[in-house]
Parts: C-alpha cells; sequence; structure tokens
C-alpha cells in the first residue's frame, strides 16, 4: 500500500503524463491537418511533430517504467522488460533532444542577424541544417550503440541485480552513464550555445534600436523574446528532467524509499508536458489552433 503523500505525487505525475499525451497530440493534429491542406509538411512542422510524438512516447515510457518498478520490481526485472526500457530509453530520449535542438537551431537561423559568412551560410541553407543534425545522430548511434548492448548484456548477465551494477567501482559506473547520455550532453551543448547566441543577438538589436533612436519594440525583438523563452524554458525544464532520472537512479539501491522514487519520475514528467504548452503558447499557429477548440469547446 502507498502512503498518502505517496499516492498524490502518484496522481500527480499521472495527470502530468495526460496533459502532456493530450498537448502534443494537439500539436501532431494541427500539423496534420495543415499538411493534409496545404499537402507539404513544413520544416517547423516537420520538427514539432517528431518532437511531439517523441515525448508521448517518452512520457509513457516514464509512467510504465515507474509503475513496474514500485508495484513488480522482480517481475519487472527478471521478465526481460528491463532490457527493452533501456534500449528505448536511449532511443527516444537522444531523439527527443535531437529534435529539440532542431527546433532551437531553426529559430536561432531565422530569427537571429550576424553578420559572419559561416551564420549567411547556414542561414541560406537552412533546409539542409536538419538532415545534417540527423546524420549527427545516426553517426552516434552507429558508434555508441554497440557499447550500450554490451552494457544493457552485462546487467542481464549479471542476473539483473540492479543493486551490484550500481554497486560497481564509481569510474565504471560514470562511463556507462557517460556513454548512454553521451548524445543527450553533445545536443544539449548545441542548446545552449543557441540560447547564449540568441541573446547576443539580441542584445546587438536593441542596442541598434538605441543608437537609431527607436525606442519602440519592434516585430524582431518579439520574435527574439519568443524565441528566447522556449529555449531557456527548455533548458530549464530538461535540466528537471535530468534530476528526475538521477533521483530514480539513485533509489534503485533503496528500493524501500517509494516516496523519492515517485518524487524523482514525478520530476522527470515535468519536461515532456511543461515545455508541450510553451511550445503552444509561443507559435502563432498553434496558440491560434488551441484558440479556436476552446470556443469550440465553450459553444458545446
Amino acid at each position: 500500500m502507498l502512503s498518502i503523500g505517496e499516492s498524490l505525487l502518484l496522481f500527480a505525475a499521472i495527470s502530468e503524463s495526460i496533459l502532456g499525451t493530450i498537448g502534443n497530440g494537439f500539436i501532431g493534429i494541427v500539423y496534420c491537418i495543415d499538411c493534409v491542406k496545404n499537402k507539404k509538411l513544413s520544416m517547423i512542422g516537420f520538427i514539432l511533430t517528431g518532437l511531439a510524438t517523441s515525448r508521448i512516447c517518452l512520457i509513457w515510457l516514464i509512467i510504465i517504467d515507474g509503475f513496474m518498478k514500485i508495484f513488480s520490481p522482480d517481475i519487472y526485472i527478471f521478465s526481460g522488460l528491463i532490457d527493452c526500457v533501456s534500449y528505448l530509453w536511449v532511443i527516444i530520449c537522444q531523439l527527443n533532444i535531437w529534435l529539440s535542438t532542431s527546433l532551437s537551431i531553426f529559430y536561432l537561423l531565422k530569427i537571429a542577424h550576424f553578420s559572419h559568412h559561416i551564420f549567411l551560410w547556414l542561414k541560406g541553407r537552412i533546409n539542409r541544417v536538419l538532415p545534417l543534425l540527423m546524420g549527427t545522430l545516426f553517426l552516434y548511434w552507429l558508434l555508441i550503440f554497440p557499447q550500450i548492448v554490451k552494457i544493457i548484456n552485462s546487467k542481464s548477465t549479471e542476473n539483473k541485480n540492479i543493486t551490484l551494477y550500481l554497486s560497481k567501482p564509481p569510474r565504471e559506473f560514470l562511463i556507462h552513464q557517460f556513454l548512454f547520455n553521451l548524445g543527450s550532453i553533445i545536443f544539449f551543448t548545441l542548446t545552449l550555445i543557441t540560447c547564449i547566441l540568441l541573446m547576443v543577438s539580441l542584445w546587438k538589436h536593441q542596442r541598434q534600436m538605441r543608437e537609431n533612436f527607436t525606442g519602440s519594440r519592434d516585430q524582431s525583438t518579439a520574435a527574439h523574446m519568443r524565441a528566447m523563452k522556449i529555449v531557456l524554458s527548455f533548458i530549464i525544464l530538461f535540466v528537471l528532467y535530468f534530476i528526475g532520472i538521477a533521483i530514480e537512479i539513485s533509489c534503485l539501491t533503496v528500493p524501500q524509499n517509494k516516496l523519492l522514487f515517485i518524487f524523482g519520475m514525478t520530476t522527470a514528467t515535468i519536461y515532456p508536458c511543461g515545455h508541450t504548452f510553451i511550445l503552444i503558447l509561443g507559435n502563432s499557429q498553434l496558440k491560434q489552433a488551441s484558440w479556436r477548440f476552446l470556443q469550440q469547446l465553450k459553444c458545446w
């Protein structure tokens, strides 16, 4: 039986997962309808649809993994499900961070103003940047995935003893975790760089506006601010996601501490749920579609 605190946290995690599924499903439906109407899918539509799909998968992977560890830990460990979840976790998490990074770079190339020839070259070839990032992700999988397979198989040969795995020397454990999250680290670093460049571009634009004695807030400034809110919120929420996952991993050595484990699961679920609604509010097409949908609900 769960305590009151554990039940409340579990209810919060389930509520987040339902809201996140609804929000991400709404994004996917809006751009699928747009694709049918225009008979083509735009770059931003492709990124947001893929991001919404991967986040729905991530949400329910977190929830299902958490429920299995809470209510059926022995069946979960010894049935082989833990191997399937480990593979899915690596693939979905890497795909999610790759799409989020692609969105940040798309905003940077569309909104920022730099005179450097490399930036101008990338800006003129924005439709080729996404396939380049996709190639980088595919190359990462080719290089790292065999090592990940070895790590997961080594856990299987140890009779699924998670405590024994976590009790390995700290250096070996850290190397394993680094390999698991190397792709996320690389793409998250790119997102940080993107956010810094957006700040620099906004600062230069505002300084130019002051020099021209224009104190009004123009469209470029507003676009910079919207993009920075989306990117900064992603950075903050993704850090929370990693904190939640770290709490879950640390709780594997103390199986009876369910309250802390459920808290980690609830914290991790905030990212794929919360950032979705920030995207909807920061995107004019999604915002207008959500407003029309709410008006229809009101009429019904």
